[in-house]
């Protein structure tokens, strides 16, 4: 591990695949998990914005249980109480989802927490949160995620990867096969992906693609003074 990326073994370090249960994907959110386990992603995200409690919470304890034999890290978007009752590694809260700094003690200790940003200001008043790691994003254009702000740009991500560090960014948005060393490039630790996987015809071989640009230890372009 460098000093220059102490995030490098955090196992939140690689691809994170979002299991997404938009129905214009054509297989479901556990079929994807599944995809981006045999694939060799490092994290699975659930991520449901039309599914019940319930359904959710079924999704959820399918993918704990295939991300639990593949050693992947299992992430639950936007609910810790869902998070915890399935037995997650994490929870990741977005700017108007629970804050952080007030998530129980029990859900503090017991998970992992991400956090979304969208611009410097959020990226930095991240760093006086109680989180594991930051998500900044759009980097790209994307149709996959509705979105407030518009595509922000490799500079934008190179300057969020000094303000959050050392803790790990993931980039968010757009990212893919032929843009991904650039986003590693940056600085960023990890790239959460979801049409990359959810729309591949197959998406084993996706996923494996874009784990494949990944090595040990990123090229890391360093900040102009």
């Amino acid at each position: 591990m460098s000093a220059s990326r102490p995030w490098a073994k955090s196992g939140l370090a690689g691809l994170h695949v979002l299991a997404d249960d938009d129905p214009r994907w054509p297989a479901g959110p556990v079929a994807q998990a599944q995809a981006a386990c045999e694939g060799g992603a490092a994290v699975v995200q659930l991520r449901t914005k039309h599914a019940t409690d319930r359904q959710t919470l079924d999704w959820a304890r399918s993918i704990r249980a295939l991300t639990r034999r593949a050693g992947v890290l299992f992430i639950l978007n936007d609910r810790f109480d869902l998070a915890l009752a399935a037995e997650a590694d994490g929870v990741h809260l977005g700017q108007a989802d629970f804050p952080p700094a007030r998530l129980p003690k029990n859900a503090r200790e017991r998970l992992t927490v991400g956090y979304s940003t969208h611009d410097i200001e959020q990226a930095i008043a991240a760093g006086g949160e109680p989180v594991d790691y930051v998500a900044f994003g759009p980097v790209f254009g994307t149709d996959s995620k509705d979105s407030l702000y518009g595509p922000r740009g490799l500079d934008a991500l190179k300057q969020v990867a000094r303000a959050v560090a050392p803790r790990p960014l993931v980039a968010i948005g757009g990212i893919s096969r032929s843009n991904l060393p650039e986003v590693l490039a940056a600085g960023a630790a990890g790239a959460a992906v979801i049409s990359a996987v959810a729309a591949a015809a197959e998406p084993v071989a996706a996923t494996r693609a874009l784990v494949g640009l990944w090595t040990p230890e990123p090229l890391h372009a360093e900040p102009s003074p």
